[in-house]
């Protein structure tokens, strides 16, 4: 019977001040370094402020030490694709015996939580989704990303419709999925386009915006994985609102049906999400929830006038 393994424990502030020290040691410098500080986030790492421009992040058990040393091989992959939008490592180890860590540039800016995205913004969304397209889905396999399946809208629409009835009047009329109706569903029902590498986790917290707007820096890839692009689109109506989405992927050449499809995942995630943290008694989240829903259902002319017979369905 093979012993049980000996949980790691959490890193401490010493931990990290020597990780550091030991990275970012300057002879002629007094003190001890660089202030350290953790950083308030949900995620697969231990993450934590180091001074003002950079970020350290320790893989807390051997998986997600794999999915690290993977985002940072995809990372150098990605980044002539997709330009400043990558962030760059400085530094990459491990922290503890078979436990990885990356010392990262700070991307200056701010989440897209607090500062909204401007047109310019939206074209930098665009790059980032044609960048995306570009990168060879060959390459991306030989590191490791794992290929995903398109999921089934109608399955979904299905799921999101029983959340809906959940929900209180007042937080959302289910007879808004009566935009998508039978035949629509069916038609965004399933990916028709070729299967191209997915950021997969486009939320606000994840894309840093300047002041002015712009997206300077795309956070956390991780997830990553080679599928449907409507998945990335549908990221970006939750993290922007729906027509700066639409407006993003259309520039970056996708015609109706990936975009309407995108939109549609969005609506659906929103709805499940919000119904099952309401109903798990953790109302900590609720604030953030209740707008991403509002910006994914925000409306655009696009879901009311397009004809899905007619036009390009993908970027070429």
């Amino acid at each position: 019977m093979n012993p049980t393994p000996t949980p790691t424990p959490e890193p401490t502030p010493e931990t990290v001040r020597a990780l550091v020290r030991s990275l970012l040691s300057d002879d002629t410098a007094p003190g001890p370094g660089p202030e350290v500080r953790p950083v308030r986030e949900r995620g697969g790492h231990f993450t934590w402020w180091v001074g003002r421009r950079h970020v350290l992040r320790l893989a807390p058990d051997r998986e997600a030490s794999l999915r690290q040393r993977r985002e940072l091989r995809l990372r150098d992959l990605v980044r002539p694709l997709v330009g400043g939008a990558v962030p760059m490592s400085v530094a990459r180890g491990e922290w503890a015996s078979g436990l990885s860590y990356t010392l990262d540039t700070k991307v200056p800016g701010v989440s897209a939580e607090e500062q909204a995205v401007s047109a310019l913004g939206e074209a930098d969304l665009a790059d980032l989704l044609t960048g995306l397209r570009e990168v060879p889905v060959r390459q991306a396999e030989t590191l490791g990303v794992p290929r995903t399946p398109p999921r089934s809208l109608e399955a979904l629409r299905a799921a999101a419709v029983r959340a809906a009835g959940r929900l209180p009047a007042e937080e959302f009329d289910p007879a808004r999925f009566d935009q998508l109706a039978a035949p629509a569903a069916a038609q965004l029902g399933v990916q028709t386009g070729p299967a191209v590498l997915v950021h997969h986790g486009l939320l606000g917290e994840h894309l840093v915006v300047s002041p002015d707007g712009r997206v300077r820096g795309v956070l956390d890839w991780t997830g990553t994985v080679i599928g449907d692009p409507a998945e990335d689109i549908a990221g970006l109506a939750v993290a922007v609102g729906a027509p700066a989405a639409v407006r993003a992927a259309t520039l970056a050449g996708y015609g109706a049906r990936p975009c309407l499809r995108g939109l549609w995942l969005a609506r659906c995630d929103t709805v499940v999400r919000l119904a099952g943290r309401l109903h798990g008694g953790d109302a900590g989240r609720l604030p953030l929830l209740e707008a991403q829903l509002g910006r994914a259902w925000e409306s655009i002319l696009l879901e009311r006038v397009t004809d899905l017979r007619e036009g390009p369905d993908e970027a070429p």
